[in-house]
């Protein structure tokens, strides 16, 4: 078994991801502040897709998603965007909250954790 662990992104507080045995945590990713909730899913999907790739993987071999919302409000609003982008016959086992973010400014907060190629 290889306990090797990677770190990516990594600053003075988290890094962006952290793989071991095969496995690739991702930390929560935001949009930007002040945009849709629409618009901010679609660019924390973004960061993810180009964080799976920096590791060497893609969103078909996404394991579990978590999802924070500020609003359970906007959560068909969400939806809107992550099923367009999430591949079908490679949903992963996902759950939704209502969480105070780190700013008002945030409305949602993805968190995904992958399998390595």
């Amino acid at each position: 078994m290889n306990t090797d662990i990677t770190r990516y992104g990594t600053g003075p507080r988290m890094s962006e991801a952290v793989a071991c045995n095969g496995i690739l945590w991702v930390a929560g990713q935001l949009g930007q502040p002040g945009g849709t909730v629409a618009e901010q899913t679609a660019q924390a999907l973004a960061a993810i897709d180009a964080i799976l790739a920096k590791a060497g993987t893609d969103k078909t071999r996404i394991l579990s998603a978590q999802i924070w919302l500020a609003d359970m409000a906007t959560f068909a609003e969400m939806n809107s965007v992550w099923d367009e982008w999430v591949p079908q016959g490679h949903t992963p086992a996902r759950a939704t909250g209502e969480a105070k973010l780190a700013s008002p400014d945030y409305k949602v907060e993805i968190i995904v954790t992958a399998a390595l190629k």
